[in-house]
């Protein structure tokens, strides 16, 4: 039961307990619970708000009913339904989704205490700004006035480049796209969000090798899977639902589990092999697999012969990675990896599963590449049970990524082009020519700010502190609105605090305070507003699997918190766009832009990734009718979704009225396209080099082009007399655009797609995948030493990159890695997630029953260094990088990592360098746990072609306190 405890806010020496036994050498449950503000099962959160908690009666409970609202977790990318109960407008119980395809019943830690996400008596309440040192609570008039007044003054003086929008994988479907049709009418590509981080390799490398940048099956087709790869993921702790689905292909079909992965996680002690090998040698044991695939001729040559090409490039590369160099340069012994090669051979077809210890580093495309060639060599490709099952981090991060919040592409990955902002002023029946005048009139070289690739986010401290003469870009970034991002969650943090002193203003849009309202030492200049959870309002959300769900609102906006998409038209207002960007758009009561509005407005134009059959009705509907759909094909079977794929997985071809189902698993040509087959996507041509690079003699079934062919444009209707197919609207439409010239991305009536579908064909071609990707730094994927590598042997023979300039920042290579750290920091630090708190964890370590859980920051650290070292589990110990940066965590000693490296988990913040700055929080608003944020001992490091930060593999010393 609630127990009301007090009417006033928790005054901050009732948070001392903690903190004082905390440095006394740990505190019990009771403690915990008592010195957090929580008592017999109680929380302080109904005093927060004034309010008072109402005794029942037996006569009130039985009359009033609790009302069910469907919701979707707000932590990783399964999906998982939360069945909210409320009572009254009060959100008094949650249950999991049972009738979920995703989660099936399931929770987990996280999962299971959302509602204390939305009630969090920890939340920021009310709009605030430093002044003078201190934190003042405001009025929403001024903040935005005071703001939008700085942003204006920054504009005139510096160019629109100088304030960075920095997005959100948290914000839903709806508001991401908003995010980024704002940053287009302010005038900036310098907006991105945290799939930067996590998953940018992924996406280049993924997409660069057969059209999408995306998991191409589904957490549920592992039931199908004879044999699962999982490389650099931790799904145990990081996605704990999708264990299950995991678990049933090893427990139903007897499949094999391979786990790869420098640190025995609890994921590895699932597995049936585990292979311990050296962080940041990726490329080198899948080349050493491959080995043994081609020395005995077990690759699927009639599937390499129809659908890929390039392999001959690949199996020159593998031939130099014999048993011997691969266990000099990874560490696993080549008798080993001939077994795991024997294994996804003998299992047919077998799934490859990675996450972030294969993203995040100098060469983290040439990891994501090399993952997707192993698939293509076995030919499980295209199948269910095979595919690259790639597990997103965050709720939406997924849907963020494809609705554009990116520095190098407007919604639906058109990129940067004349084209692609003509097709988008289309959709916006905007005046292109005054969405030009919106940016700089600068060029750096002959592209136009307009066309130039923005500021990662990976790298916008530099864009603060490089000097202007360094920056392509008219000036520094003088203003940052992080909306929705953990800075912690970012490298180089004692740089990041500088950068943050260094800017004119500091923006912080969020249910949380987050680091960046203590990381930095400034006296004004910050404002912190107050952001609703994704409980608070409504929208759709985007699974790992490309699916959209529907949340419901559970409950009003609590405090004085406002919906993202609010805020953006309050400063759209102030900006004076309003009435522009929110032309199509309608007014919910309060002046709140209509969510469905802006789900019908991207439905107009995303035709590139098929976000344009997913209307609000239909996936209202899904929803409303779970219970229908089957378990692992995630088809409906009957009821009022019958045949449709569960959240319609994009692509979800055409309007919403042609009724496609969805794509369950891409590339599939077991199946006509009306019915979610797909072939690979031809998006690099029709030939290289006198190659062909189109599908030879395969498509699928019912296609009229029984071959390989070309992306579907009008003058290929045309050519093909399929053209009197199109109605008068949709010939009209595809005139008005470019006529014959007009392709399946660009017409906006959706009839090109339509049409094609109607052949059997699908509208973006049928093409062979790529194995080379003759556009990268690396066309063919090759092992490269990390920037900070304590094997100063290999550097001679795996060197990394020239220094170069990209992204509008310089970014350094050869220059550090030239430096030996070795000597005096020959510890490997990798780092990874935790099961009970998620990304920089201000949310879950400001939730009770999370931070009940895991209460210190630590670093893992192997028995024999430990011993070493003179270092005892539980003691406290110094862990710094050779950049300088250092923390001070608790030690755990423990055979999990192998000797010479260390791991630390990456969700702590509000301790820096031994300093604790919980008093630098809002009074209220602190996390129950701090920690040391592992990234202050991070280290420089950016991948070659999408500047995603190396968090996986670094050096570092560690000492005791």
């Amino acid at each position: 039961m609630l127990r009301k405890k007090t009417n006033g806010y928790t005054r901050r020496s009732g948070r001392s307990p903690i903190v004082v036994n905390k440095g006394a050498g740990g505190i019990d449950r009771r403690g915990f619970l008592r010195g957090s503000g929580l008592a017999i099962g109680g929380l302080a959160a109904i005093a927060a708000t004034g309010g008072s908690v109402t005794q029942a009666t037996a006569q009130t409970a039985a009359t009033r009913a609790i009302e069910t609202i469907k919701s979707v977790c707000t932590h990783c990318s399964v999906g998982c339904t939360v069945v909210a109960e409320v009572d009254n407008g009060v959100w008094v119980g949650q249950e999991p989704g049972f009738d979920s395809p995703f989660n099936l019943g399931g929770y987990c830690a996280k999962g299971a205490a959302v509602r204390e996400h939305a009630h969090g008596e920890r939340r920021l309440k009310y709009p605030m700004k430093k002044e003078n040192g201190e934190w003042v609570r405001i009025s929403w008039d001024t903040a935005i006035s005071e703001i939008s007044d700085g942003m204006m003054k920054i504009r005139d003086e510096s160019g629109p480049d100088s304030v960075y929008w920095l997005g959100s994988a948290k914000h839903n479907n709806e508001q991401a796209y908003l995010f980024r049709k704002f940053a287009a009418y302010w005038g900036t590509n310098n907006v991105d969000h945290q799939a930067r981080i996590c998953h940018s390799t992924t996406v280049a490398g993924v997409a660069n090798t057969w059209g999408y940048g995306a998991m191409t099956n589904s957490y549920n087709d592992i039931h199908n899977s004879k044999a699962i790869f999982l490389i650099g993921g931790n799904p145990a702790e990081a996605h704990p639902v999708s264990l299950l689905h995991i678990l049933k292909a090893k427990e139903q079909n007897n499949a094999p589990l391979i786990v790869c992965d420098p640190r025995f996680t609890r994921t590895a002690a699932h597995a049936d092999e585990y292979v311990r090998f050296r962080p940041g040698s990726d490329v080198a044991l899948v080349w050493g697999i491959l080995w043994h695939i081609f020395e005995n001729g077990w690759e699927d040559k009639e599937f390499i012969r129809t659908r890929v090409w390039g392999m001959d490039q690949i199996k020159e590369e593998v031939a130099k990675w014999t048993p011997e160099e691969v266990e000099r340069v990874t560490g696993a012994p080549g008798t080993q990896l001939a077994r795991v090669a024997r294994t996804l051979v003998n299992n047919r077809p077998g799934t490859v599963i990675w996450c972030m210890g294969g993203t995040q580093h100098t060469n983290g495309n040439n990891n994501t590449r090399a993952y997707c060639i192993l698939q293509l060599a076995l030919g499980n490709m295209g199948t269910a049970g095979g595919g690259t099952n790639i597990f997103r981090g965050h709720d939406n991060v997924q849907g963020a990524t494809d609705l554009g919040v990116l520095a190098d592409t407007l919604p639906g990955y058109y990129g940067l082009s004349a084209g692609a902002w003509a097709h988008w002023a289309r959709v916006w029946e905007e005046d292109l020519d005054w969405m030009k005048e919106r940016f700089s009139p600068e060029k750096v070289g002959d592209t136009a700010m307009m066309n130039l690739t923005g500021i990662p986010v990976s790298r916008w401290i530099d864009g603060v502190l490089e000097s202007k003469e360094n920056l392509d870009q008219p000036d520094n970034t003088r203003a940052m609105v992080l909306w929705g991002h953990a800075p912690n969650s970012q490298t180089r943090q004692k740089e990041m605090k500088t950068a943050m002193e260094k800017l004119d203003m500091l923006v912080v849009v969020d249910p949380y305070p987050t680091v960046s309202a203590v990381l930095q030492d400034r006296t004004d200049g910050v404002y912190l507003l107050p952001a609703c959870t994704q409980f608070e309002t409504r929208g759709s959300v985007t699974a790992s699997n490309r699916s959209l769900q529907w949340r419901d609102k559970v409950v009003e906006p609590l405090f004085e918190s406002k919906t993202d998409h609010w805020i953006m038209a309050r400063f759209a207002e102030k900006f004076g766009f309003h009435d522009k960007i929110f032309r199509n758009i309608g007014m919910d009561e309060g002046d709140e832009p209509n969510i469905e509005d802006i789900t019908r407005e991207f439905n107009r134009g995303m035709w590139t990734i098929g976000y344009t059959g997913q209307s609000p009705e239909r996936m209202k509907l899904h929803m409303a009718n779970q219970h229908t759909f089957d378990r692992t094909t995630l088809r409906a079977i009957g009821g009022p979704a019958d045949g449709d794929t569960y959240g319609m997985p994009w692509p979800c071809w055409g309007t919403a009225e042609m009724n496609h189902p969805g794509t369950a698993n891409l590339y599939d040509m077991s199946m006509p396209v009306a019915e979610g087959g797909l072939t690979f996507r031809a998006r690099f041509g029709v030939e290289r080099d006198g190659d062909n690079l189109l599908a030879e003699g395969v498509f699928t079934p019912g296609s009229e082009i029984e071959d390989g062919y070309p992306e579907f444009t009008m003058q290929m209707l045309m050519d093909l007399g399929w053209d009197g197919d199109l109605s008068a609207d949709e010939r009209a439409s595809i005139d008005a655009v470019a006529g014959a010239k007009t392709n399946w991305k660009t017409d906006l009536s959706g009839g090109i797609q339509r049409v094609a579908i109607k052949h059997g064909c699908a509208p973006f071609g049928n093409a062979k995948a790529r194995a080379v990707v003759w556009t990268f730094p690396d066309p063919v994927p090759i092992h490269r030493e990390p920037l900070y590598t304590n094997r100063r042997d290999l550097v001679a023979d795996y060197p990394t990159y020239e220094d170069k300039k990209f992204w509008r920042v310089p970014t350094m290579y050869k220059s550090i890695q030239e430096k030996d750290f070795s000597q005096e920091y020959p510890i490997i630090l990798t780092s990874g997630r935790l099961v009970e708190y998620e990304g920089g964890g201000d949310e879950s370590r400001s939730n009770p029953w999370l931070a009940e859980l895991q209460q210190d920051m630590f670093v893992e650290i192997n028995t024999r260094d430990a011993n070493n070292l003179g270092v005892r589990d539980g003691e406290q110990v110094w862990v710094e990088g050779p950049e300088g940066g250092k923390v001070k965590v608790m030690a755990m000693v423990t055979e999990r990592v192998g000797e010479g490296v260390a791991f630390m988990p990456f969700h702590f913040g509000g301790h820096l360098e031994g300093v604790d700055l919980r008093d630098k929080y809002p009074e209220g608003a602190d996390p129950f746990v701090l920690g040391e944020s592992t990234n202050t001992a991070q280290t420089y490091g950016y991948d070659s072609v999408t500047q995603m930060q190396e968090t996986k593999a670094t050096l570092c010393k560690i000492w005791t306190a």
